[in-house]
């Protein structure tokens, strides 16, 4: 099923993001968090894609056993980093060929060690040429739903409201079919972008991205490597309970089941969560928020 189907038919969609583990270990415990979170009934799961595809034949094998093994509908993340227009190419045939319906596209981060993003010859410098090569694309042109990022902060590289906007409208007018935005602490920051989205013209779903809080200095990295802010009242919290980890989790859940309440009673088309392979933050967050009867 195309995820734009699941925003099409369901009132409020539920999807939660994975990404490649770096060992056989690793990965067998992360098919046993996603069987076990299955009981949750997530409308899709998402794969995430390695800098300079490095986890590419990890990403579309995983994203194939979610969906063929485990029966869940899955995404499979696609940025430009380190491919050429032929390998992109040969990545949807193999997607296309696995039965794979959904895409997240995105640009990517530039390689570790680099500042800025950097096109390889014959490739893609922005998200939006990614999405107008597979809208394009002869064979694929409608074969994939196609996901695309938001940042209700403005992209780390460009803090400019306005031009981060047209960025991203640019990537709904070359055939996107919903936006998943990056993570956020503060709902009225989410709230303003919608409104700025819809003012500009951008109508399909806006979904929100959250990451609850489980750690503190990972939570802090993450925040600073996608240029959100963190509040006083979650700075505190992480200053207070140091590497007391049960408590930081505690509130880190309490946290984002209160953010996710509001968002959900003013009439988000879904959640999708950042699990960072862990299930237990995000069970518990359904479980606050009566969702698991559903």
């Amino acid at each position: 099923m195309k995820i734009s189907d699941c925003y099409r038919q369901q009132k409020q969609t539920f999807s939660f993001e994975f990404f490649p583990p770096k060992t056989d270990d690793g990965e067998k415990k992360l098919f046993e968090i996603v069987a076990h979170l299955k009981q949750l009934k997530p409308s899709f799961v998402s794969v995430t894609y390695g800098a300079m595809g490095t986890t590419r034949a990890n990403t579309i094998r995983i994203v194939e056993r979610i969906q063929d093994e485990i029966g869940i509908e899955a995404a499979a993340h696609l940025t430009c980093v380190g491919q050429s227009k032929d390998e992109i190419e040969t990545v949807l045939e193999e997607l296309h060929e696995k039965g794979i319906e959904n895409i997240v596209a995105l640009r990517g981060d530039p390689p570790k060690g680099e500042s800025e993003f950097k096109p390889v010859p014959n490739g893609f410098r922005h998200a939006s040429e990614l999405v107008r090569f597979i809208r394009k694309h002869p064979k694929f042109q409608d074969a994939f739903s196609l996901a695309v990022a938001g940042y209700p902060e403005c992209h780390v590289e460009c803090r400019d409201r306005e031009k981060d906007l047209q960025h991203l409208k640019m990537k709904v007018e070359e055939g996107s079919d919903v936006v998943i935005t990056q993570l956020f602490f503060n709902n009225r920051d989410f709230f303003d972008f919608v409104n700025r989205c819809r003012k500009t013209g951008i109508r399909i779903p806006i979904v929100p991205g959250i990451m609850p809080v489980t750690h503190g200095p990972q939570i802090q990295r993450f925040a600073s490597m996608c240029g959100a802010g963190i509040p006083k009242k979650i700075q505190e919290a992480i200053e207070k309970f140091g590497d007391d980890q049960p408590s930081v989790e505690a509130f880190g859940v309490e946290y984002a089941t209160e953010q996710c309440r509001e968002l959900l009673k003013n009439g988000v088309p879904g959640i999708h969560f950042y699990t960072l392979n862990k299930s237990h933050a995000t069970e518990r967050i359904y479980t606050n928020l009566g969702l698991c009867k559903r």
